[in-house]
């Protein structure tokens, strides 16, 4: 990058910065269009809900988002259906059969035992890379800041290569509130209990994203963006788009910041 004052993020794979995209249905050409664009810049590739259940000609999409190194996974949905019908060994079978490397066990949209939720992320942590999620998918299920900072801990502890704080596709639950404003006392204390380089904040709306940038800075981890907003997310993260234009100059040239 020849331009200056840009906050370096680093080549894949990163520690912190990542970028996690949600295909919620793109075909092999978009994937094609989309990894031609920003490989360099998508760290995890989720594959939201059960749509690998019903996505045609699944492997061949698989080795177009491998082909640029990108690391694709299920969403946790998809295990969430299988436990709650006592069938991962099934879950297994499919995650083996495509050849997928990094799980995501969450419990968003059923009733799972923390205990028991972090004796499976301990179990599959010794296969897989596992991201685990906290946070209910239920409008309205309000789950004290307290008990958000003692689930990630332990599922961390348990094996979980990174935390993902729930806020759906939407951004209205979890973390922000019914109208998308980032619940900040409660993502502040999260951050200052749970390591921040492992926390993938679930930040869909541009207004999420550019809160996140301005509280935390350019490396946070954020997830569940859409493969039309990867490019928009990265001028975000390096002060290239209005909403961050001065955020990363030196004092001398924020001075001239409309």
């Amino acid at each position: 990058m020849e331009l200056s004052f840009i906050p370096n993020s680093g080549v894949k794979p990163r520690a912190n910065g990542i970028t996690m995209l949600m295909d919620k249905g793109l075909y092999k050409h978009q994937v094609e269009g989309i990894c031609e664009l920003a490989a360099g810049i998508i760290d995890f590739v989720k594959l939201g809900f059960g749509t690998s259940l019903f996505t045609g000609s699944l492997d061949e999409k698989l080795v177009a988002y491998r082909k640029y190194g990108v690391e694709v996974y299920t969403g946790g949905t998809l295990f969430e259906a299988f436990y709650i019908r006592g069938e991962l060994d099934k879950y297994e079978a499919f995650i083996d059969k495509h050849n997928f490397t990094t799980i995501e066990i969450s419990d968003g949209s059923i009733k799972m035992d923390h205990d028991e939720k972090c004796e499976l992320i301990s179990k599959f942590s010794k296969k897989y890379r596992v991201l685990s999620e906290v946070g209910s998918k239920v409008a309205g299920m309000e789950i004290s800041t307290e008990r958000w900072i003692h689930m990630m801990q332990e599922e961390l502890e348990a094996g979980s290569n990174f935390v993902i704080a729930e806020a759906r596709e939407a951004g209205n639950v979890g973390i922000f509130d019914s109208k998308g404003g980032a619940k900040g006392d409660m993502i502040d204390q999260i951050a200052a209990n749970v390591p921040w380089e492992k926390i993938i904040w679930e930040a869909p709306a541009k207004n999420q994203q550019v809160w996140f940038v301005k509280r935390f800075g350019a490396n946070v981890n954020l997830g569940n963006i859409a493969a039309e907003e990867i490019l928009s997310l990265e001028t975000i993260r390096n002060g290239l788009r209005g909403d961050t234009f001065g955020l990363f100059l030196p004092d001398e040239l924020k001075q001239m910041v409309q």
